[in-house]
C-alpha cells in the first residue's frame, strides 16, 4: 500500500469511528426519552451505564486523529477532515452526556405522575434527535445543503423550548407543591435544547469541511 493509500485508509477508519460514536449517541438519546415517557428506571440506568463506552470512543478518536496529524502532517482538505473529526467527536460526546442527564432526571422523577402534559418535550426531543441523525448523514455525504436544513430545525426546537418554559412558569404560580418535578422537567427541556445546539454544531463542521470557512448557523 502506498503512503497516500495508507493515509486514505486511515481517514476512512476515522470516519467510521465517528459514525460509530454517533450511532451510540443516537441510541442513548432514543432510550433516554423512552425511559422518561414510560418512567422506566432500568432503561434510564442502562443509558447511564453505557455512557463510558462513548467516552472511551471519543478518546480513541482524538488520539487517532492527533496521531494522523503528527505522522502525515496533512494540509488543506485532509487537515480539515481530521480537525472536523475531533470537533464532531466532542459534540457527539456532549450530546450523549445530555442523554445521560435526561436519564438521571427521569430517575429522580421516579413513579410520580407528570404534573403537565409532556407532548411538547417529546416532540422537541424527536426533532433534536432527527437533527443529530441528519448532521451525521451530512457529514458522511459531505452535504452542505442538508447541513443547512438543520438550522431551521433548531429554530423549531428553540420555539418549543420557549413554550415549555412559559408553561412551567405558569404552572409554578398555581402549584408550588410539585416545584421539584417542574424543575426537573425544565432541566430536561434544557438538555434537549442544548442537544439541538450541538447538532447544529455538527452542521457547521460539515460546512467548514466542504467550504473551508466557518459559518454560524445558530444566528
Amino acid at each position: 500500500m502506498t503512503v497516500r493509500g495508507k493515509f486514505d485508509y486511515d481517514l476512512k477508519t476515522l470516519r467510521q469511528k465517528l459514525l460509530e460514536i454517533g450511532g451510540l449517541a443516537e441510541i442513548a438519546l432514543s432510550q433516554s426519552i423512552e425511559a422518561f415517557q414510560t418512567k422506566n428506571i432500568d432503561q434510564a440506568l442502562d443509558v447511564i451505564e453505557r455512557d463510558s463506552q462513548i467516552d472511551m470512543l471519543e478518546e480513541e478518536i482524538n488520539d487517532f486523529a492527533i496521531l494522523l496529524i503528527a505522522k502525515q502532517q496533512p494540509v488543506a482538505i485532509d487537515l480539515r477532515r481530521i480537525i472536523v473529526a475531533i470537533k464532531i467527536a466532542t459534540d457527539i460526546e456532549r450530546i450523549a452526556d445530555f442523554a445521560v442527564n435526561i436519564a438521571k432526571a427521569t430517575i429522580r422523577i421516579g413513579e410520580q405522575p407528570f404534573v403537565m402534559e409532556i407532548e411538547k418535550i417529546v416532540r422537541m426531543h424527536n426533532i433534536a434527535l432527527e437533527m443529530v441523525s441528519l448532521g451525521l448523514k451530512a457529514y458522511y455525504e459531505e452535504d452542505v445543503a442538508l447541513a443547512r436544513k438543520i438550522s431551521d430545525m433548531d429554530d423549531e426546537v428553540d420555539e418549543l423550548y420557549g413554550q415549555i418554559m412559559r408553561d412551567l412558569m405558569q404552572l409554578t404560580k398555581m402549584n408550588q407543591e410539585n416545584f421539584s418535578q417542574m424543575n426537573l422537567l425544565s432541566l430536561i427541556a434544557r438538555y434537549i435544547e442544548r442537544t439541538a445546539d450541538h447538532a447544529t454544531n455538527l452542521a457547521e463542521h460539515v460546512v467548514y469541511l466542504v467550504k473551508g470557512r466557518h459559518y454560524d448557523l445558530n444566528s
